[in-house]
């Protein structure tokens, strides 16, 4: 048992031995022969003489003197000191004995070996005890018979090495003598992997060993006979007894020592007390030795001595003690807590100072001067200036700090802490909050006076707590200025003051968002040209009496940019005017006048009221230099006369465009432009940097900057109080939304205005689908403009149409129109085509060139023929006209007719096949045969051709007009679908039938059945019916409503479903193979398969149907008349019926015979049966012989004779004995009663001894209930720390069963073991130390993993936007290389741009000069048309569509940007994860040594996708620039 390393490194044991010597006193028997006196006992043995001898057990063995004394304690030594054999031997004929030793403490227990001197015992078991008696378990069962003996043990072999198991080998009878029985706690065939493990050790552990024997082997002779000489030889007697063991150490010895009062000395003692090592201290080493509790006390191990540590209490204690909360608390590092802590300490290792003393921060805490007392200031400070013990930063503890009130700090506790005031000894939290919103305090750290308790506001909050902002400020937040400004739009709100909690300004009408800035839906801000008034609109003014001023409309197309507002323009002649009239001002106010306009003539001269001034040919507009002040809810007329610049007298061909008059508000007169604060000075100059004015001068409009949008809607605001309704038109517009700035609605094809509410020049008919286009044709018409309401273009002479694109009336082909050609029988025709319409004289065709049909003969003119009616057989229009048309047939000068459908012959007076009727007659007609096309139309006797009759129908129709089916048909015949009936003649009724077929429904095919008989085809018996077949129909099926499942049954045998246990047809009988009465009790047939006709017996009797040869009530006997063993039954001799009626006679006598004995044997001697009756029966009996005597077969008399003088005999013996039977019962009553009721009766006797133990039982029942009650206290408080300590440390309670097993707890705990053997704590849903810590180290993994993982994804990243970076420069080199070439020739094209259009504008000087006379300008205009473009239309055309390519394959800047994008928010979102998985690292403290080189590296890995990030962003900037660059261009 020595360990290798000894006692150091692991587990030690002691020696072992024979722990029987020297505890001779501690070994004990239930029986022992002698003891009281010599007893004689014997031995089975056929070589010696003497066979009894004499037992006497009253003194101890000794050689000389008492050597027939066999007590317990000779079985320690196999002989004597003479080497003469002792040994133990129980009383004669006891079974159950036990043999008992009682060690003073722990001991391992090896084996046991013992060696009989008589018979091993039939059945024994050992058992053992681990807790001095108080409990035991069993270790080994040994019987002859283990089923037997001992049925609730296996007795299969050993599978464990602490299986319960029974054996045979050491029980059998032989041999009768010096018989071995042999135990070992380790069985050798079963490997055990570490012997020094704790289920080992405790497999070992004993305090008490027991052996009981509980059968006796013995030659059977003690079961015949119990008498006392028969049982001396049946004991047990044992030569000697070996229990091998050693000194129980928990491994933490190697040799043992006597146990203090135990005084034997024995040589080849094993004694009980251990000498402990590895700091323990017990009996059995059982606890850790004084002061060296600072770990669990626990068994040794191979490895690990678990050796007990000793205690710090830092020179302040010295007695200590082991708390398992503390040790778990730790993580299993420490769980001693020191007792009786000196110098002002506590703590479990007294680190801590007591309350009201600290640690001296420049003494060691194990210094006994330590701790100092506090000094804390009493208005301050709490529990009577307690202070902090130590300095602990992380829990805010500085050694000596006062423990303050809740509002105080300071190391005295003298000063308040920070945003509270007034220090008050009254007060129990020492000061007062300030009670300063956080969001409007300058200083956080001092937030208000610290004597009057003043908050410190921000710039824009207000209040004694800082909690309100100033007038037009809002949102009170932690921001530098507190509170920010409400910023209402000066337009769009009243006034610059909002809400302090939302900052939602005043909205003047209209107008949403929180600033007032943002138009309510169906709604719009003026523009500043918003009142415009059209020239074309406008009256006007001519100096003489013709009209100088026209309206000219202008159509809107898509290559010509709209440069005009409204329908179009208004054509002024030289000198002539206009007169406006304004009546719609909405606010007062000064407006700039201005007008916009086309010159035909450059140069003109506006007079407006007295101002004269110019308007020039490159200009579209003029503004007046003045501006005028309007006034709403006055109408004003203003006058403008155009002329031309220079000139004294009017030109009549000179005109000017006049576009309209616009009045532009003076903005700087608005309030919000006004004066000279910040905020007007930059609205000004913003107007101005952002051209918000100037982009109203121009038409179109161009594209509103951002901030021109919002002042102008700020402007319109003001001028009209809010926001302006769109008012869409509902039939001229695609919704009722219009444009924010503007109002323009969205309108639908061809329509205009701002409200969408008129057609475009060129179109017409205003309606829900917008307007149609004119579409006046070129040459037809005077212009492009038509009638906006019908559409009616102006034509030219010779034109006609809505569209002016056809012909006068009689002439066709526009433009070229010729007359229409209809040989004299049409005066019009198509305009298109030419051909002729209304040709008359009976004419049709193109040109009227053929006959109509009806008619013949040849219309043409100048064949001077014409066409003549048809005669076929009357003329066409009549009555009695039968044919679509006719020829002359100039081969046979006859008339051939084209006969309509159902008509035929020459002269179509005949009725074709499948017609019938009257031609012939005028007005008769063919009609076709109403047959509903079931007949050959083709063939001329399918029906009569008079009366229409059907003659001969098809499909298996019937009928005069075909339309049902054939009798044996049915279906419909109107759908050709008639079939043939598919009745079955067995449930058809007789009378439909006929030569096997049957007639059914015409329409349906439904079958006539017979009665109870259901199916379309009558093919099955209506439910709960049966017997298919019958004339009479079929049967009702009568099943029992209690016993059958059911009413229905099958159709053709009629059996009804029956419940289980009942049968028969309709269940009204026990089920198959079963007979009785199926309302009280069926029983099973059990007919023998061999014997019987059927399985079924008679349902009333049960008897069988037997085959011939058997009998029997089951048919398992041969008959009478038959011999042998069943089922080889042969018939009889032929003789044996000629006396079988006189042997069944004599068999019915003799059954009576019985009868009346068996009456004798159970009443016993009656009155009226006595001799006479008796020798009445013998008299009877002689007469029978008599009879018997007559016959002669003697062969078979013989034997009846012997067996009645058989009966007479037994019937005499049995009348003696039961006369003597009935004289013993009486004896045996008399004796009863004196047992029971009389005063020495043992029942008397009982009474009394049960008297006398209840009154012991009272005596001793308090004492034994309160040491009960105790020890079940303990045990339950030992139980539940066991139970706790095992779900702290591995989350359930173990409740080991023998075999280890913890079916209740998946979490196991100690002592818990799976089926290999290994232990089981902890694991999946388990929330003990173990799974914790378990779970920690995988989240730990995990995090590696998932740190390893980023840091490769985060690598291919890298090398994505490396490849993305080359790329987007390459795409970046090639645009700027277009860009070059396209700025060349964007310079190159303005060049010749700029020459052509100084060459034009000298040309259209030349001709407006009103000296070009007209050969000048033809000379010019030939000039001009002889210039040739460098490059053909062809060239030009390519290097379109090259200039066009390069765009398209610059689009693809856009996808690559896309990509890009995705792969930065890619790139972030996998530095996101690597952030993340960097925090969940760092919490795991025990993984954080190797997480960090992963986190290293994965930062390494960030910043280096930070970089590649930082550009790609730079490249796809300069990306997007260079293509916005190139668009432009």
């Amino acid at each position: 048992h020595l360990h290798p390393h000894g006692c150091t490194d692991g587990s030690c044991y002691p020696a072992t031995g024979n722990l029987l010597i020297g505890r001779a006193v501690n070994l004990s028997s239930t029986s022992t022969c002698g003891l009281n006196g010599p007893q004689q006992y014997c031995i089975v043995s056929h070589l010696q003489s003497d066979k009894c001898f004499e037992c006497n057990s009253q003194h101890r063995f000794d050689p000389y003197h008492h050597r027939n004394s066999h007590r317990i304690e000779n079985v320690i030594y196999l002989m004597d000191s003479n080497g003469d054999n002792t040994w133990w031997q129980s009383v004669n004929g006891v079974c159950v004995v036990s043999i008992r030793l009682n060690l003073e403490a722990e001991f391992h227990f090896t084996h046991l070996i013992m060696k009989f001197k008589t018979f091993r015992p039939a059945a024994m078991f050992i058992e053992r005890s681990a807790d001095f008696g108080r409990t035991w378990r069993p270790y080994r069962y040994f019987a002859s018979n283990c089923t037997k003996t001992f049925p609730g043990i296996p007795a299969n072999g050993l599978h464990h090495i602490n299986d319960i198991i029974c054996e045979e080998r050491y029980s059998d009878i032989e041999p009768s003598t010096n018989g071995e029985v042999i135990y070992k706690v380790l069985d050798p065939a079963i490997h055990v992997k570490d012997p020094y493990s704790l289920d080992i050790q405790e497999l070992l552990r004993i305090t008490n060993l027991r052996i009981n024997f509980t059968k006796l082997n013995t030659l059977g002779d003690d079961l015949l006979d119990r008498r006392f000489d028969v049982l001396q030889k049946y004991y047990y007697a044992l030569y000697e007894l070996v229990v091998r063991g050693s000194c129980f150490c928990y491994g933490h010895a190697s040799e043992c020592a006597p146990v203090p009062g135990v005084d034997a000395r024995e040589n080849g003692m094993i004694h009980g007390r251990c000498v402990c090592k590895h700091n323990t201290e017990g009996l059995n080493c059982e606890r850790c030795r004084h002061f060296h509790n600072d770990l669990p006390w626990r068994p040794a191990e191979a490895e690990n001595p678990h050796t007990c540590r000793e205690c710090n209490c830092n020179g302040h204690s010295s007695h200590c003690h082991f708390d398992m909360a503390v040790y778990l608390a730790t993580g299993n590092i420490s769980g001693g807590v020191c007792d009786d802590c000196l110098h002002n300490t506590m703590g479990r290792n007294c680190e801590m100072c007591k309350p009201f003393y600290y640690q001296d921060p420049i003494k060691d805490i194990r210094d006994p001067q330590a701790c100092v007392a506090c000094d804390c200031d009493p208005v301050g400070s709490m529990e009577g200036g307690v202070c902090d013990s130590h300095t602990d930063l992380d829990m805010g503890m500085i050694s000596g700090q006062c423990r303050c009130k809740a509002n105080v700090k300071g190391t005295r506790c003298d000063d308040c802490k920070e945003s509270y005031y007034g220090l008050s000894q009254n007060d129990p939290l020492g000061c007062q909050p300030c009670n300063c919103d956080p969001r409007g305090i300058i200083m956080m750290g001092a937030p208000c006076d610290q004597i009057s308790g003043d908050c410190s506001c921000k710039r824009h909050v207000t209040g004694r707590y800082c909690n309100q902002c100033l007038p037009e400020y809002w949102g009170l937040s932690n921001d530098l200025a507190g509170c920010r400004p409400c910023d209402c739009d000066f337009g769009g709100a009243f006034n610059n003051r909002c809400m302090m909690e939302s900052g939602q300004c005043d909205c003047r009408r209209h107008l949403i968002g929180r600033q007032c800035s943002e138009v309510q839906p169906g709604y719009f801000c003026a523009p500043l040209d918003y009142y415009k008034y059209e020239a074309e609109d406008a009256t006007g003014h001519s100096p003489g009496d013709s009209p100088d001023v026209r309206p000219v409309h202008r159509e809107h197309t898509p290559s010509h940019m709209v440069t005009w507002t409204g329908p179009g323009f208004a054509r002024v002649k030289d000198g002539a005017g206009l007169v406006f009239t304004i009546d719609n001002i909405p606010y007062a106010m000064e407006y700039d006048i201005m007008i916009r306009y086309e010159p035909e003539v450059c140069v003109w001269t506006v007079t407006y009221q007295i101002d004269c001034f110019c308007m020039l040919c490159f200009s579209r507009y003029i503004q007046m230099p003045r501006p005028f002040c309007f006034e709403p809810s006055n109408r004003y007329v203003v006058s403008i006369r155009f002329q031309r610049h220079g000139v004294t007298h009017r030109h009549l061909t000179a005109f000017i465009l006049i576009d309209s008059l616009v009045l532009i508000p003076k903005y700087t007169e608005l309030p919000g432009f006004q004066g000279n604060e910040p905020e007007a000075e930059q609205r000004r100059e913003e107007m101005i940097r952002y051209m918000c004015l100037d982009s109203f001068m121009m038409t179109p409009m161009p594209a509103l900057a951002e901030m021109c949008s919002k002042l102008i809607c700020s402007i319109s605001s003001i001028i009209h109080d809010g926001a302006l309704s769109c008012q869409c038109d509902p039939q001229g517009s695609l919704s009722g939304e219009c444009h924010k700035v503007g109002g323009e609605c969205h309108c639908k094809p061809n329509v205009m205005g701002r409200r969408c509410d008129q057609c475009t020049p060129g179109t017409y008919g205003f309606g829900a689908n917008g307007c149609t286009v004119c579409d006046c044709h070129s040459e037809g018409s005077l212009s492009h403009q038509c009638d906006p309401v019908t559409g009616q273009c102006q034509c030219r002479q010779g034109a006609t149409g809505r569209q002016c694109s056809d012909c006068q009336p009689g002439q066709w082909g526009f433009p070229s129109c010729s007359p229409c050609q209809c040989n004299g029988h049409a005066d019009i025709c198509d305009p298109r085509n030419g051909g002729c319409r209304d040709c008359r004289d009976y004419t049709a065709g193109h040109l009227c060139e053929r006959c109509a049909d009806g008619f013949f003969g040849n219309p043409v003119l100048g064949s001077g023929e014409h066409c003549r009616p048809c005669p076929c057989p009357g003329n066409p229009g009549s009555d009695h006209f039968n044919a679509h048309s006719c020829y002359a047939d100039h081969t046979s000068n006859q008339i051939i007719c084209n006969c309509r459908q159902g008509y035929t012959g020459l002269r179509c007076d005949q009725c074709a096949p499948g017609y019938h009727g009257n031609p012939e007659q005028p007005g008769g007609q063919c009609l076709p045969c109403e047959c509903n096309g079931n007949i050959d139309t083709n063939d001329p006797g399918s029906c009569d051709p008079r009366t229409g009759q059907c003659l001969k129908c098809l499909y298996h129709t019937d009928g005069p007009s075909c339309g049902h089916c054939q009798h044996g048909y049915y279906g419909n015949a109107l759908a050709h679908d008639c079939r043939l009936c598919t009745c079955v003649t067995a449930g058809t009724i007789q009378s439909a039938c006929s030569d096997g077929q049957c007639h059914c429904d015409r329409q349906t095919g439904a079958c006539p059945c017979r009665q109870n008989v259901a199916g379309h085809n009558c093919d099955q018996c209506a439910p709960n019916h049966w017997n298919y077949g019958q004339d009479r129909g079929c049967e009702h099926c009568s099943c029992d409503p209690q016993h059958a499942l059911g009413s229905h049954c099958n159709m053709f045998t009629g059996q009804c479903q029956c419940r289980p246990g009942f049968g028969g047809k309709q269940c009204t009988e026990c089920e198959q193979f079963h007979w009785g009465d199926p309302r009280l009790q069926c029983r099973e047939c059990k007919c023998h398969p061999l014997g019987s006709e059927m399985a079924q017996c008679d349902r009333s009797t049960g008897a069988c149907e037997c085959r011939e040869g058997a009998a029997g009530k089951r048919c398992d006997e041969c008959a009478r008349g038959f011999t042998g063993d069943f089922p080889k039954c042969v018939r009889c001799h032929p003789c044996f019926h000629l006396w079988d009626d006189a042997v069944c006679q004599i068999k019915r006598d003799l059954e009576h015979i019985q009868y009346a004995a068996q009456k004798i044997l159970e009443s016993g001697v009656t009155t009226g049966v006595g001799d006479t009756r008796i020798k009445e029966l013998e008299k009877k009996l002689r007469k029978v012989q008599d009879l018997i005597s007559l016959t002669t077969n003697r062969f078979i008399v013989a034997p009846l004779h012997t067996y009645i003088n058989t009966l007479a005999c037994l019937l005499a013996d049995q009348f003696e004995k039961v006369k003597k039977y009935y004289q013993e019962s009486v004896k045996a009553e008399k004796k009863c009663n004196a047992s029971v009721s009389g005063p020495l009766s043992p029942v008397e006797q009982s009474k009394e001894t049960r008297a006398v133990t209840e009154d012991l039982l009272d005596a001793s029942k308090d004492k034994f209930l309160r040491a009960l009650a105790a020890q079940n206290k303990s045990l339950n408080e030992l139980q539940q720390k066991a139970h706790d300590l095992d779900k702290k440390v591995c989350g359930g309670h173990s409740n080991a069963s023998v075999n280890g097993s913890c079916p209740d707890s998946q979490c196991g705990g100690a002592g818990c073991r799976d089926d290999q053997g290994n232990r089981v704590c902890g694991g999946h849903g388990c929330n003990g130390t173990v799974s914790t810590s378990v779970a920690a180290l995988n989240h730990a993994r995990n995090a590696t993993d998932g740190l390893n993982a980023a840091k490769e994804e985060l690598q291919s990243v890298a090398r994505k936007l490396q490849d993305i970076a080359s790329l987007t420069q390459d795409v970046k080199n090639q645009a700027m290389n277009t860009l070059k070439k396209a700025q060349k020739k964007k310079d190159h094209f303005e060049n010749n741009n700029k020459k052509l259009k100084d060459f034009i504008k000298k040309i259209r000087d030349f001709l407006t000069e009103e000296g070009a006379d007209p050969q000048s300008i033809e000379k010019v205009a030939l000039q001009v048309l002889s210039i040739t473009l460098p490059v053909n239309r062809t060239a030009l055309d390519k290097m379109v569509m090259q200039i066009k390519d390069s765009l398209s394959n610059l689009t693809n800047i856009e996808g690559i940007v896309n990509q890009t994008s995705q792969h930065i928010s890619k790139v972030k979102e996998l530095l996101d994860k690597a952030k993340d998985a960097k925090s969940r690292a760092e919490g795991v403290k025990d993984a954080a040594n190797n997480t960090k080189q992963a986190l290293d590296v994965s930062e390494k890995a960030i910043e280096k996708a930070r970089a590649a990030l930082k550009e790609a962003n730079n490249n796809l900037n300069s990306t997007r620039n260079a293509a916005v660059e190139v668009q432009h261009t």
